[in-house]
């Protein structure tokens, strides 16, 4: 079997059907394995995260392939002491939590979450097409839902930057039964519980879970080995190459990222299977990185978690003097309009301003550019208003001897996403052959 794509999905894919005893091949157009996740290491030691970093509770799938690799798990930024800061339009401020006005306000975004609370519970995360309300919940975005119950501008305006802190889009672009069917994947009633989601990490690296499976594979996997084509057939599958070469096998696993898998000539796929695919999108946002020598966020009583209205639609802290940051789709293009100079003075005075004259000093600030990167396309999937339905249910199913897998293809995580599917999926190729 021939798999496509070396990120988390492809890797733990190919490395089920090889324990199997089926001959895997991993083809990966970059120079390194690991996809979005990807990783340095400091002059320290310390390692540092350029792509997906944390998990939590509910990712079951990734936790259990974490403990099978003999790596560890330990806490992430969650249990940091400090404030929270908001980077507000008419200023920062920091505290326990979102700073609303008034206990109005606040009650207010209390009730509106018991109503979400309340549809959560209707949505089926495995089939969210049958909900008698689809439709009309597809069509709706997360903002046009909070108008409809009355939601204060306030409770509006909070919600939006939280979702933007997690650049997955604006939610006047999120499709409110997406967003349902999220929370209904891991039970979180909630508008988002980080605790649920993000409270911890491997302590050496989300990197190394890509690094110890490629390790396994060895040369089983090649690296820059761009596709260009598939044709798919009972008969044999070939794969064309950037190089000009041609691989064949008896199946595909297509592990690419929705928008790259888009620009790839795929034939023999049914036409409405193929649709469905190419018909994900990817929220185009960015990730930064910015090291000190200490963790200077702590200067001003600060965690260095933020959220915010600016470029950096939030930060986190990795680990002591590692913070990290994502730019949202809706400020992606002001990045990209800057030369990289200018880029890393757009990103010094960002926090400077959240953190402090200390926090304008980074020794080092390093940029992913998902949006634009020819191998990525995008983050985390972005569903707009209208897009579960457009998707439709062949969404991450499978046609032998084509198979899928990839963080595009489950809602909840895309560490979490990446590693289920890419182990379903070889489980389905798996059962394919023994019948």
């Amino acid at each position: 079997m021939l798999v496509l794509g070396a990120g988390l999905a492809g890797l733990s894919a190919a490395r089920d059907l090889v324990a199997a005893g089926t001959d895997a091949v991993v083809l990966e157009a970059r120079g390194r394995v690991g996809g979005r996740v990807e990783q340095l290491r400091f002059d320290d030691g310390r390692p540092v995260q350029l792509g997906g970093e944390v998990v939590g509770e509910v990712h079951t799938a990734y936790l259990q392939l974490v403990d099978e690799l003999g790596l560890t798990l330990e806490p992430s930024y969650v249990l940091v002491p400090g404030d929270t800061t908001y980077d507000l339009f008419e200023g920062v401020a920091r505290g326990d939590d979102y700073p609303f006005r008034t206990g109005a306000e606040r009650a207010d975004y209390e009730r509106v979450e018991r109503l979400w609370a309340g549809l959560v519970g209707t949505v089926d995360p495995d089939d969210p097409w049958s909900h008698p309300d689809a439709s009309r919940l597809d069509r709706a975005s997360i903002g046009a839902w909070l108008r409809s119950v009355d939601a204060l501008p306030s409770t509006i305006r909070r919600l939006d930057v939280a979702a933007l802190a997690l650049a997955d889009g604006s939610i006047e672009r999120t499709s409110f039964l997406a967003e349902l069917r999220k929370a209904a994947a891991v039970g979180d009633r909630t508008f988002y519980s980080y605790e649920l989601w993000e409270s911890m990490q491997v302590a050496e690296g989300s990197a190394e879970v890509a690094e110890r499976m490629a390790a396994e594979l060895g040369d089983r996997v090649r690296l820059e080995a761009e596709v260009t084509r598939v044709d798919v057939a009972a008969a044999g599958c070939r794969v064309r190459l950037a190089s000009g070469e041609e691989v064949r096998a008896e199946a595909i696993m297509c592990a690419l990222p929705v928008g790259v898998a888009a620009r790839v000539e795929i034939n023999g796929v049914d036409a409405d299977r193929l649709l469905s695919l190419r018909r994900q999108r990817h929220a185009v946002a960015a990730k930064v990185v910015a090291i000190y020598g200490r963790s200077v966020w702590e200067d001003v009583g600060a965690n260095g978690l933020s959220e915010g209205e600016h470029l950096l639609g939030s930060t986190w802290p990795q680990r002591d003097g590692v913070l990290s940051a994502l730019v949202p789709p809706e400020r992606f293009g002001y990045l990209l309009a800057l030369t990289e100079s200018d880029r890393d003075d757009a990103v010094r005075d960002e926090l400077g301003r959240i953190y402090g004259p200390a926090a304008r000093e980074p020794s080092a600030i390093h940029h992913r550019l998902w949006g634009i990167d020819p191998y990525t396309r995008g983050y985390v999937t972005q569903w707009w208003p209208g897009d579960v339905l457009r998707v439709g249910p062949l969404h991450g199913t499978h046609a032998p001897p084509f198979y899928v897998c990839g963080s595009d293809q489950w809602v909840a995580g895309y560490l979490e996403g990446a590693v289920r599917t890419g182990r379903a999926a070889a489980s389905a190729a798996l059962g394919a052959r023994a019948g």
